[in-house]
């Protein structure tokens, strides 16, 4: 190994390090001391149900736990939405759970935990996943409920999403842990079926306060839609459980019962690890997000036995196209290359530019693993479409186009693997997250953006002097470095793979050494929704 690699791989796991700390962070929601208030009430932590209900020694992968990061500050923060969302098993059967987090401002819904929440349900519609609502929460957050409450992607959604995941024959299984309060109310009775914690749980759409303001009535909360109302009296819930683990325990019983899956039918055989170590991903990987490298080499370390098989290996060089196997499941890999390439015009080309051979070759791939029926798996790392005057005479924009409605119109399931650059249009036509892929996640090293923030802030830049000069003022050498650092700064803060994270423009952040877990969990969950339409590209200009 160089004295290079063994740079790259410090930097690396520095960055991996920096992750295990901010999800160490976010692990304790609201803090220490809420947790332990919750566990005195004779409660479990939402982390804590999760882990009891999902089966011991599994795999298991969470969505969005950085979502909220950095937002809703004046508000004293919400961390990972005031939500824990994951994807793992019960009994054997893989499933997702949602599990409102009490000690994050009591469960309540911010704008972000809406967004979090559709989230989930996307996926289960998706891949047909059975859903799991451990519920404990006060309902809409008030000081933000215009952010929440009325428009399409807001709260409103998710009853009409029960609804038509229920249509769908998707299993959706409540657990009302803690409150569940006025529309609120609505998630866990219209599941299939409804569990209720006696003396902690409680549904109702106006908590006794306010039935007195309202109507005069006097009365306490448990009478008015605890455990024992519940069950025995107005028969909204159908389960009642002594405590959070006979609630989780009847869960799984219920999860136990449920037939079979109908498959997708994806290509699966025996899994093999990577021949070339996973662990030289820290080295290969450069430090700087300008440098080149072999994408082949990274290739490498994620696939079965190490084995690649390129498509047109030899045209449109700057895009890789071919086939492997993730954990035994066969798929298509779309990955931008990051070293200088020569043409056989012996023509050099930039790596991470997307050039229109390279674009002509990646439509005509997409289009052959959706015939063929394999999963496709992107790995970006994009500056974006060639510019310049022999690219435009060339077509750069018809053949992007052809790549971008290839993405858009793929019918199999699609993973996008946030590697390094992800800027402008070159996003888009390796699946963004616009592209529907079923999963996309981001290493620590990715920068998400329309474009470098050396090359933004020099943009900007040019603004901010254009906009001083027309008020007369001029600016020194000190003062052009000192707007171009402090627009830089600026920008990079929103480039980061945490910024796209806390957004929920990205599922997670991942230790590039879990890229193989989450992938073949995805087509596994992709596995359990057979494919229902064509492929069909539509209008191309050729």
């Amino acid at each position: 190994m160089d004295i290079k690699f063994n740079k790259n791989e410090d930097h690396n796991k520095m960055l991996r390090s920096d992750l295990r700390k901010r999800l160490a962070k976010v692990k304790l929601g609201g803090g220490e001391s809420r947790l332990d208030k919750q566990r005195a009430q004779g409660k479990m932590t939402a982390r804590e149900r999760i882990d009891y209900l999902l089966d011991t020694d599994t795999k298991a992968i969470e969505i969005a736990a950085f979502a909220g990061e950095g937002m809703y500050e004046e508000h004293g923060g919400c961390p990972s939405g005031g939500v824990v969302i994951k994807i793992g098993y019960v009994k054997g059967k893989q499933c997702i759970v949602v599990a409102n987090d009490a000690t994050v401002k009591a469960g309540a819904w911010f704008p972000i935990t809406g967004k979090k929440n559709l989230r989930a349900q996307e996926i289960a519609i998706e891949n047909r996943l059975p859903i799991i609502y451990l519920v404990d929460s006060a309902g809409v957050y008030l000081p933000m409920q215009d952010e929440i409450f009325p428009d399409k992607e807001h709260f409103g959604r998710i009853f009409r999403n029960n609804a038509i995941m229920s249509s769908m024959g998707i299993t959706q299984i409540a657990a009302v842990m803690g409150s569940c309060v006025a529309g609120g109310a609505y998630l866990p009775i219209m599941s299939d079926e409804a569990l209720i914690v006696d003396k902690t749980g409680s549904i109702f759409l106006a908590g006794s306060y306010l039935v007195k303001a309202a109507i005069g009535e006097q009365i306490d909360n448990e009478t008015l839609g605890g455990a024992t109302t519940h069950c025995e009296i107005s028969g909204v819930t159908d389960y009642k459980a002594k405590d959070d683990q006979h609630a989780l325990d009847t869960i799984k019983n219920l999860i136990d019962k449920i037939g079979d899956f109908d498959k997708a039918g994806y290509n699966k055989i025996k899994s093999q690890k990577p021949k070339e170590n996973p662990e030289d991903l820290y080295g290969l990987l450069p430090a700087s997000r300008a440098d080149q490298y072999d994408m082949v080499e990274i290739i490498k370390r994620l696939v079965d036995n190490s084995e690649f098989e390129q498509y047109k290996e030899g045209y449109g060089k700057t895009i890789l196209t071919g086939y492997a196997r993730i954990d035994g499941w066969a798929v298509g890999i779309v990955a931008n290359q990051r070293k200088v390439v020569k043409t056989a015009k012996g023509e050099m080309q930039f790596g991470g530019v997307i050039y229109s051979d390279s674009a002509d070759k990646a439509t005509r791939f997409i289009a052959n693993c959706n015939q063929k029926k394999i999963p496709l798996v992107f790995l970006q790392d994009v500056t974006g479409f060639m510019v310049g005057s022999k690219s435009e005479h060339g077509g750069i924009i018809k053949d992007g186009a052809k790549m971008v409605n290839a993405v858009s119109n793929s019918v199999v399931p699609k993973f996008t693997i946030v590697i390094g650059n992800s800027y402008g249009a070159g996003n888009y036509a390796m699946c963004g997250k616009a592209y529907d892929p079923r999963l996309i996640v981001a290493w620590p090293s990715a920068e998400l953006a329309v474009m470098s923030g050396n090359s933004a802030a020099k943009v900007l830049l040019q603004i901010e002097k254009s906009s001083l000069k027309k008020k007369g003022e001029t600016i020194t050498e000190k003062k052009e470095k000192e707007l171009f650092d402090q627009i830089k700064k600026r920008y990079d803060s929103q480039i980061s793979p945490y910024y796209a994270a806390s957004r929920i423009w990205t599922d997670a952040v991942i230790d590039p050494i879990d890229t193989r877990t989450w992938i073949s969990m995805g087509i596994e969950a992709a596995n359990h929704s057979p494919i229902e339409k064509d492929f069909k590209l539509g209008i191309l200009q050729v």
